[in-house]
């Protein structure tokens, strides 16, 4: 028999809160809780993907994940702090940013300074929809938040930076984007708006997976309703439970009673 293999142990991080803003700690938190619920609610996929977060009182500075932890184990003080031109300006961890990570999240946050919140996942339902031609369907009231998605042709690996114009002229003014042939990405003004954004997208591409696979005729609501109900489900200000306020505070609970340790 071959020996049994130990996998080797996750360097411990010590915490940075000491060495960094009580603003930029606040947003490490909310970014560690952001990967952590993204894992809870099975939206990963090992170590790749990426969230990000603009540091807070800048407009070329970023905090991103560790590529080579899973997003269960990340915590505030493992996050990683680079700028836009690529530098890394502090890094606790044994890890580095995966470079597709950098070159889609550097280009959201040079071009939109009222977005602070970037996500980006390869689930299994967000990467079917992806190739389909058809698009989002407003299948469900979920689905119909995103009426009026936006979308990139693939490219490839998006390792290069050329990429990242294209990526923000189809973005526009969205708050989500469908990837072709890759999968999803979100924007939102805190943490707590992007990931609500990407949660209900999410919900939005399985239902649409679960109605094609019935193979049976689909109901559309008409016009005028569809875009009603889009209008409404738009993230504005004072719409707790539009821009992901009112869940947030419920989703750090369910957090803390589980595994309080991203906020180490």
């Amino acid at each position: 028999m071959n020996p049994p293999v130990s996998a080797p142990a996750i360097k411990v991080v010590k915490s940075v809160r000491e060495q960094v803003s009580a603003e930029e700690w606040e947003a490490r938190v909310n970014l560690a809780a952001c990967y952590r619920l993204t894992s809870i609610y099975g939206m990963t996929e090992m170590v790749a993907n990426h969230i990000s977060c603009r540091v807070p009182g800048t407009t070329d500075q970023f905090l991103i994940n560790p590529y080579g932890m899973l997003y269960e184990e990340i915590n505030a003080s493992s996050l990683i702090k680079v700028d836009v031109n690529g530098n890394t300006l502090f890094n606790a961890s044994d890890y580095d940013v995966n470079v597709a990570g950098f070159v889609i999240h550097s280009a959201i946050h040079m071009a939109k300074h009222d977005m602070d919140c970037v996500a980006h996942t390869h689930t299994p339902a967000g990467m079917a929809v992806s190739a389909m031609e058809c698009g989002l369907l407003p299948l469900a009231q979920t689905s119909m938040r995103f009426l009026h998605i936006a979308y990139h042709d693939f490219e490839g690996i998006a390792d290069n930076v050329d990429e990242r114009e294209r990526l923000v002229r189809d973005l526009g003014d969205h708050e989500a984007m469908i990837l072709r042939n890759h999968g999803l990405l979100v924007v939102g003004r805190t943490v707590p708006a992007a990931f609500n954004v990407l949660f209900r997208l999410e919900r939005a591409c399985q239902v649409q997976v679960m109605a094609l696979s019935c193979n049976t005729q689909l109901i559309y609501p008409p016009k005028p309703i569809l875009e009603d109900t889009y209008e409404r489900m738009q993230p504005k200000p004072g719409r707790g439970a539009r821009n992901g306020d009112l869940a947030w505070p419920a989703l750090l609970r369910k957090l803390d009673r589980t595994d309080p340790s991203y906020r180490d």
